[in-house]
């Protein structure tokens, strides 16, 4: 077994980490996508002009649905109960679109995983709404931005 891979037992097999003796603590982690699309894409999505109507009220809805839904996407995720999750969506330049999500919650265990899937979920939507002008466009950079709480600790991508 790889020393720090929590999601393996002593046999190397798959196993969902038992979190059982945990204490709960506040937790909270910030993960963000990013959309790079032709600028008159940005400007139709940003100013509500595709013909699917809304995009970004569409996309917030399908990011805070998706972090809700993680454990059935993510084999060994546990059901977290969520206190909060938000998407934020804002013009990155003239070419790119950042989604940005937070997930909270007091609970066992972390909420990076919701929190990824929240903005990676909200980046396809936008994707989905617009492709119809751009199939160019591309989803990058899904990473964990920061997490705070648990046993772990803070963290904070430099």
């Amino acid at each position: 077994m790889a020393a720090g891979l929590t999601h393996l037992n002593a046999k190397g097999e798959a196993h969902i980490v038992d979190i059982g003796d945990k204490a709960s603590t506040k937790r909270r982690a910030v993960a963000q996508a990013r959309i790079i699309a032709q600028p008159e894409t940005v400007t139709a999505i940003m100013g509500g002009a595709l013909k699917k109507g809304d995009a970004l009220a569409v996309a917030r809805i399908a990011g805070i649905m998706a972090a809700k839904k993680t454990s059935d996407l993510i084999p060994l995720c546990h059901p977290i109960p969520l206190t909060k999750v938000s998407v934020d969506i804002e013009a990155d330049g003239a070419d790119a679109i950042q989604v940005r999500a937070t997930a909270e919650t007091t609970g066992q265990t972390g909420v990076e995983m919701e929190a990824l899937v929240a903005a990676s979920t909200a980046a396809l939507t936008l994707y989905d709404m617009a492709k119809a002008i751009d199939r160019a466009m591309v989803i990058s950079d899904i990473c964990l931005m920061e997490k705070s709480g648990g046993k772990s600790g803070d963290f904070t991508r430099p």
